[in-house]
């Protein structure tokens, strides 16, 4: 809207004094509640100052800063009943003091749950609300492109459509604690960098074509805005197409706010922003602290050059203001800063649970779950150092725990419930590994790995990120676990391996071991989850929401340096759409384990393949002696409408979440919209449906496919 037009808003509103109403606003005409969110920011906007408009822009003195519990705060004004607003990281639990830790975005997003995201949500955003918070700096939804990148543990893994669902989910949880969301990085963000140099995040260029930024990296974005309604949405380091995410005229102005009705405003990571004139004039609304780009007198200074206007400022303002009033913001009390209003242990309770439900079985020759009976008497060596610490992803998603209950602790409770010995061997050896393996009825060998915000790992050995950034928590860096897993293979066939790490790692070993338990990094109640899992109390609820690769080679970036880290400052997506599965599919690459794999502790039966209209029904039963999780899953292969539009063999379209007791049998329904069936075409500049043979997959992974079929579109048409 033109400064002329706010200002015609604005005389038509009401001017009378609004009764009082709880909360920050007083007593002021745009207090009613009862007016619109836009006309209260109308009627607040022109009574503000130019400095006061400026300082509502960004947090540039102490007061902006982090502390207490806020990760930054936004000012308010007080003559005008603007309440300040405050924002709390972060993605996988409260980053301010002590929080409960959950469990990594790659264990939701193994769910496949997204009502568990909803659940998550909520958690994160009561205890982000009880520490004082508006706002929460979350989900992070950047699509996985790059196996090896840092912050790979904090999203929801390498296919669009899971990461948008657990995204919408993960949101609309938190949405129902009264703290809106700021959904991040936008756009393009898939890399860290090496040495923070090579490929920064704060430097990259992704080159890439809207066609892959429309169907790959976009679409968590766009359902977060159009289904969720977040309030926020980030805006990442990196640059897109040769300008800065934070100062880009199409993607915040173009696509976010006009093609996809955004209503909020756009929040720059921190130390993102370059250029105050560039973003003024883009379309980026909020810089928090120190908010150098921001700051009144960078802003005065445009002004006065003319590289922006103040309509701009104006629409900024209105924005923000806009957002706070349909957020409730001004008409509340302060949320409190007492983390006594949370229920810790019912939110520990909540972290095992999701952790078990993310719990990902890749292999299993017999050995799980541990019988406790047959155990009786007997001994179960725990083999690891990271058996007993506490391991997490690094950055701004990490948190300290009120309480955390290690594996070695979990297994150590059920073992004594079960009369069963559980010793630790720390394994800073193979020999000792060895030893302790040999005296053992059972092994359970603990592996971690490490990833962080700032820095990649140069490969996906286990050791790899630990070897270059170990974490404090662990004390001594761990290394040679894959030397440690071998010496307790060779020296114990019943050996679980349990991977607790942020994303894909090379299983060498893998086939020597007869089960193989992901655990992602489990959260606070780590080992309960781990021993309920590994004794059969819960079935394993997971499925991997990206591939392992039997080879850093066989990866989609490997052996192109233009593509990671890329050539100066330019990172080619020449993959185009072929990012995780997709690449392994088009290139017949087997990989160690497929994306949606996950083994269950009981047997399902797939049948009665239905395809009708925009609909696509398939009975799954369960086969097996005991109840269990299935997480059927549709892919699609869409007809290629042009030599230069090549398809991936399959996508992902749709996947549910059943519990199902031995014996029965549920229906599972997916509706295929247009959007579902279309692709990008860059000539038209749409979404388009070609016509041709649409191959129907319905499986338990991208590569166990149980039931096929096709139907057939006959003419071209425009995605409805």
């Amino acid at each position: 809207m033109t400064a002329a037009g706010l200002a015609g808003l604005a005389t038509a509103l009401p001017t009378g004094t609004a009764a009082a109403v709880p909360g920050r606003c007083g007593d002021h005409a745009w207090c009613d509640p009862a007016l619109s969110p836009d006309q209260r920011a109308a009627m607040v906007l022109r009574e503000l100052t130019l400095d006061e408009k400026i300082s509502l822009l960004g947090g540039d003195d102490l007061a902006g800063a982090a502390g207490f519990g806020h990760t930054g705060t936004g000012h308010g004004v007080d003559r005008l009943g603007i309440p300040p607003v405050y924002y709390g990281d972060g993605p996988v639990g409260s980053r301010q003091g002590s929080g409960t830790s959950m469990p990594s975005g790659a264990s939701l997003a193994a769910s496949f749950d997204p009502e568990l995201a909803k659940t998550y949500g909520a958690t994160v955003a009561n205890e982000v609300r009880c520490k004082g918070n508006d706002v929460v700096f979350g989900p992070t939804v950047d699509v996985l492109r790059i196996p090896t990148s840092g912050r790979a543990f904090e999203g929801f893994g390498e296919d669009p459509l899971l990461s948008a669902r657990i995204g919408v989910g993960w949101a609309a949880g938190a949405h129902s604690e009264g703290v809106m969301v700021c959904v991040k990085h936008f756009a393009a963000y898939t890399q860290e960098g090496q040495l923070g140099v090579v490929g920064s995040r704060m430097l990259y260029n992704a080159v890439l074509d809207e066609r892959t930024l429309r169907e790959i990296y976009l679409p968590p974005f766009e359902a977060a805005v159009r289904e969720a309604g977040v309030g926020a949405v980030m805006g990442s380091y990196n640059r897109v197409g040769g300008q800065y995410a934070c100062e880009h005229q199409w993607l915040l102005n173009d696509l976010l706010k006009h093609e996809w009705g955004f209503t909020g405003y756009t929040i720059a990571d921190y130390a993102a922003m370059h250029s105050t004139g560039n973003s003024l004039a883009n379309g980026m609304d909020f810089e928090p602290w120190p908010a150098l780009v921001y700051s009144p007198a960078a802003i005065r200074a445009t002004l006065a050059s003319g590289q922006a206007a103040t309509s701009d400022v104006d629409e900024h303002v209105r924005r923000i203001l806009r957002t706070m009033f349909s957020h409730g913001i001004f008409d509340r009390a302060e949320y409190p800063d007492d983390d006594s209003q949370i229920d810790k242990a019912a939110h520990l309770e909540t972290a095992g649970h999701v952790a078990e439900q993310g719990m990902t079985l890749l292999r299993n020759d017999g050995l799980l779950p541990l019988d406790p009976s047959a155990l009786r008497g007997k001994t179960i060596a725990v083999i690891g150092e990271a058996a007993d610490e506490f391991v997490q992803g690094g950055g701004s998603s990490s948190t300290t725990p009120y309480s955390y209950i290690s594996p070695l602790q979990g297994i150590a409770q059920r073992g004594a419930e079960a009369g069963i010995t559980v010793v630790h061997e720390p394994g800073k050896t193979p020999a000792a590994a060895a030893e302790a393996a040999r005296n053992a009825d059972v092994v359970v060998v603990i592996a971690s790995d490490m990833m962080s915000e700032f820095l990649d790992k140069p490969n996906l050995d286990l050791d790899s990120g630990i070897a270059q950034f170990p974490p404090p928590a662990l004390g001594n860096p761990l290394a040679n676990q894959d030397a440690i897993i071998d010496a307790a293979l060779e020296a114990n066939a019943n050996t679980v391996v349990v991977l607790e790490t942020g994303g894909p790692v090379r299983t060498p070993w893998r086939y020597r071991t007869r089960a193989l338990l992901e655990a992602w990094y489990p959260g606070a109640n780590a080992g309960t989850a781990i021993a309920r899992v590994l004794f059969g109390d819960v079935d394993p609820g997971g499925r991997l929401p990206l591939t392992f690769p039997d080879s850093d080679d066989d990866t989609p970036t490997a052996g192109d340096a233009a593509r990671y880290p890329g050539e100066g400052l330019d990172v080619h997506f020449t993959e185009g759409v072929f990012v995780g599965y997709r690449h392994y599919d088009a290139q017949e690459i087997e990989p160690a384990f497929p994306f949606g794999h996950g083994l269950s502790y009981t047997s399902f039966a797939y049948s009665d393949l239905r395809i009708s209209g925009d609909r696509v029904s398939v009975v799954v039963t369960n086969t097996g002696s005991r109840a269990g999780h299935a997480v059927p899953q549709l892919y699609l292969g869409l007809p290629s409408p042009r030599e230069d539009v090549p398809q991936p063999p399959q996508q992902l379209k749709g996947f549910a979440k059943l519990t199902l007791e031995p014996g029965r049998a549920a229906s599972v329904e997916f509706t295929l919209t247009d959007r579902a069936l279309a692709y990008w075409d860059e000539l038209t500049r749409d979404w388009s449906v070609a016509p041709g043979e649409y191959r129907v997959h319905v499986g338990e992974s991208s590569r166990d496919v149980r039931l096929r079929g096709a139907f057939t579109v006959d003419a071209p048409r425009r995605a409805r």
